[in-house]
């Protein structure tokens, strides 16, 4: 154990340019080890946000090519699911959930105040199963009412009791929901919802819907589902187009994939730059010990004793640097993820209690610190050959 003690007594002798290895050691596997656990955070988020919300479809009416900004505008506008390719979607949807959603722009009125809203029309029934109510009660199906949004109850200081104009019609709040931030079905923060029954009464529209909610039974069906609504409403033509909630979540995986690994490069680089200084300084070192090198071959020290010491000054200065570097990953690989999941999630409730570390985590931060421990040795293996080659009478007459 003497050539091991020797190598520490070299670290702390010269500890200055061994700190700055280290740095450059703690510096890389900080990168990796943070860039992996941020990539398996967001992997861990979109995977929960599949099994929270991937049962969801979405059908909406299609407006072919040549229409809408191209061709009448009021076709865009006109374009509808009628009430029979609603009962369809619920035979292919089978104990799954299916809600038709209305859509109109209106204006309300509140005391002075006034403005366009969103009014959506849904069965009285499903406002409970698809929406929260912080103040006040859901719609009942025979009972006037209606819901406001979360922020557009703020914008007015409408709660609770109090009465709104809709278009040359009157209705009681009867309820404030809560936030819901972005979904994938529909956005009712600064809307107005009232029962689809009213909707009709209110403005004489047909049992056409602008909007199709399907909350798969089972979401292992989703794709079965999918192809079944789109076989019996497309057969003909395209009328309808079905959009997948997991479709979304993929997408968003795909792309922090892309950046996770690109910073996970930048990572690999600051540590074989690293890997170039403890190469550096090992060279010095055997330089500047050569003398020492021949006292120790004289004295009967093998090549490969020599050749271990500077490994040991090369594992020891890597070994530091990665469990340092490793610890600090935990804070710094928290950190990152908690802000990029934020981001990831802003203005939707998708974030929501969602787990920053798995089973799989340390996975990344003891690959972090052994791809550390491996390129310091790695770096150290040239300088320490170099020493070990080198006889007692050339150390004796170096100067």
């Amino acid at each position: 154990m003497i050539f091991f003690d020797l190598a520490k007594r070299n670290l702390k002798i010269h500890w200055v340019r061994s700190f700055l290895a280290i740095l450059g050691i703690i510096i890389g596997v900080l990168a990796i080890a943070s860039m992996g656990i941020l990539g398996h955070s967001i992997s861990l988020l979109v995977a929960n946000l599949i099994s929270d919300v991937g049962d969801t479809l979405i059908v909406t009416p299609h407006v072919a090519a040549g229409q809408g900004f191209f061709g009448d505008p009021r076709v865009a506008v006109m374009a509808r699911i009628p009430e029979s390719d609603v009962e369809v979607i619920r035979k292919v949807a089978g104990s799954g959930r299916v809600i038709p959603v209305l859509r109109r722009a209106e204006e309300m009125t509140f005391g002075d105040e006034s403005g366009y809203v969103t009014i959506l029309g849904l069965p009285a029934e499903e406002v409970s199963g698809l929406l929260s109510v912080e103040k006040g009660m859901y719609l009942r199906e025979n009972a006037p009412g209606c819901l406001l949004g979360y922020y557009l109850a703020r914008e007015f200081g409408i709660g609770p009791g109090s009465r709104i104009g809709i278009g040359n019609q009157s209705q009681r709040v009867s309820g404030v929901l809560e936030e819901r931030g972005y979904a994938v079905d529909i956005n009712p923060d600064y809307a107005l919802v009232v029962t689809d029954r009213w909707f009709f009464e209110t403005f004489g529209d047909r049992k056409e819907y602008d909007q199709v909610v399907v909350k798969v039974a089972d979401i292992s069906q989703i794709d079965q589902v999918k192809r079944d609504i789109d076989q019996r409403l497309n057969r003909r033509e395209k009328v309808v187009d079905i959009f997948d909630s997991r479709d979304l979540l993929r997408q968003y995986d795909r792309i922090y994939d892309q950046i996770s690994l690109f910073l996970l490069g930048i990572g690999a680089i600051s540590l074989i730059v690293a890997a170039v200084s403890i190469l550096n300084v090992m060279i010095i070192s055997v330089t500047e010990r050569i003398h020492e090198v021949g006292i120790l071959r004289s004295i009967g020290a093998s090549r490969r004793d020599i050749l271990l010491m500077f490994l040991y000054e090369a594992m020891m200065l890597g070994m530091i640097g990665s469990i340092v570097g490793g610890i600090l990953s935990i804070v710094g690989g928290y950190f990152i993820s908690r802000v990029a999941i934020s981001v990831m999630t802003a203005g939707t409730t998708f974030g929501e209690g969602a787990s920053v570390f798995g089973p799989d985590t340390f996975f990344f931060i003891a690959g972090g610190v052994l791809f550390g421990v491996i390129v310091s040795t790695l770096s150290g293996l040239y300088p320490a050959w170099q020493a070990s080659r080198i006889t007692p009478i050339e150390a004796m007459r170096h100067e």
